[in-house]
């Protein structure tokens, strides 16, 4: 069977690997010079890694599964992680349980009750009640005033920004609930993981089994008009030529599809609001020695401009990055903030306010490179009733199929959740039984 599939981020390799896997032909379009979508990789200069920060927790097993599927396990390494917080002009470990019962910002009954949160969460399952209920409430009212302020809102503006005011407890259900699973794992819970080589490694190596299979990739091709076939199957044009598929897959955001596609193909609900998604301005920082000790730094001080430190350099071997030391420092708004349009010295200059007031000691010779990547739509904003938000997409046509990350309306998006959603629709769908 032939098969287009529109899009070559992470969800359409995905999809073209297992499809490509199983005998079709397949056919990938992307508008963009790089495969990979979020997850594409970024020549620093001195070596190639992703262009925003990836992890793998133990509990990924869709994602380490699909990994080992593509003959790359003996690429997956695993090291063991700190957790840092960072509060007026202080830093402080919370990396395992006698850190944070020492933890000075909030006491005893504080702790408890944050403990009491972590398990009430991990065991909800109905999570369309909490759709109702915003994050912020749902935390203090298990938590304490004490215990939000000074752990979960610094989390939630590391991830959201200043947006977490509208968010609804859906949004923090899925990270608890992805932290248990992670405890449970055979893996110590204190490691994370990545592939050598980065996700470059993953998309070279899936490029290459679909071609091996007679499949094609096409970047740099932006698809004008996906149609109907009156015999069966359907058109896709594209750089002005016409192409029949069996079937096709779109695996874009729905503003893109509802612009491309024939009115008969597909048709999408109308809902009074539209479905609004979080930016991110991130820098990578490459320096000769390290700025932290941990993995991840949570952010309580509000003069930081950016929302997060991410010690990659602290989880990924130095001989993956020629002896440096990287790190990222993401700042989440909304796609529409025009923060997001800024010139990129302007944005520097602002980044770099908030490293000097971080790290007092960085001198300039340590600092050999500072990258700015952008990244409109990230994931989408998870507000109160959010599923009632999100337009449904019913597809006209057998030969026709949507799968893309606007359906995630209770998970987190993330590239073990985009393995999961892309292996339940095959086994779901009739697209290879048809």
């Amino acid at each position: 069977m032939k098969i287009g599939i529109i899009g070559g981020g992470i969800t359409g390799l995905v999809l073209a690997q297992r499809l490509s896997h199983q005998g079709n032909i397949v056919t990938v379009f992307d508008n963009n010079n790089q495969l990979g979508g979020l997850t594409t990789y970024h020549d620093y200069g001195l070596f190639t890694w992703d262009r925003f920060y990836h992890v793998i927790l133990p509990s990924d097993t869709y994602l380490i599964n699909f990994i080992r599927d593509i003959g790359l396990g003996d690429k997956l390494r695993w090291h063991r992680s700190l957790t840092g917080f960072y509060d007026n002009k202080k830093f402080y470990s919370i990396s395992n349980a006698i850190e944070f019962l020492r933890f000075p910002l909030f006491g005893l009954m504080g702790k408890i009750r944050l403990a009491f949160t972590l398990l009430y969460g991990s065991r909800i399952t109905n999570w369309q009640s909490l759709e109702k209920i915003l994050v912020e409430d749902w935390l203090l009212k298990l938590g304490g005033r004490n215990t939000y302020e000074k752990l979960w809102k610094p989390l939630l503006l590391s991830k959201l920004g200043e947006n977490y005011k509208r968010i609804s407890a859906v949004f923090i259900w899925a990270y608890i609930r992805r932290l248990f699973s992670a405890r449970d794992s055979s893996l110590s819970k204190e490691q994370l993981g990545y592939v050598s080589g980065g996700y470059k490694t993953v998309i070279d190596r899936l490029e290459e089994l679909i071609k091996a299979t007679g499949g094609e990739i096409r970047t740099s091709t932006a698809v004008e008009y996906i149609a109907p076939a009156q015999e069966g199957g359907i058109w896709v044009e594209s750089q002005g030529k016409k192409e029949h598929f069996d079937k096709v897959i779109f695996t874009g955001p729905v503003n893109v599809l509802q612009q491309v596609v024939a009115n008969d193909l597909v048709k999408v609900s109308q809902t009074r609001e539209t479905v609004e998604y979080l930016g991110v301005i991130c820098m990578t920082l490459i320096t000769r020695k390290p700025l932290i000790p941990y993995y991840v730094v949570n952010i309580a001080d509000r003069n930081i401009p950016f929302t997060g430190v991410i010690g990659m350099s602290n989880l990924v071997s130095l001989e993956e990055t020629a002896g440096y030391h990287m790190t990222f420092l993401p700042k989440y708004i909304l796609s529409t903030d025009p923060l997001l349009k800024q010139p990129e010295e302007e944005l520097r200059q602002l980044f770099f306010q908030g490293i000097r007031l971080m790290f007092p000691e960085l001198k300039q010779d340590d600092i050999v490179a500072a990258h700015i990547n952008r990244a409109i739509k990230v994931q989408p904003l998870q507000v109160l009733n959010y599923s009632s938000l999100v337009p449904k997409v019913s597809t006209e046509n057998a030969d026709f199929f949507v799968v893309n990350t606007s359906q995630f309306v209770n998970d987190s998006v993330n590239n073990n959740a985009v393995v999961r959603h892309v292996d339940e629709f095959l086994k779901k769908s009739t697209l290879l039984n048809s």
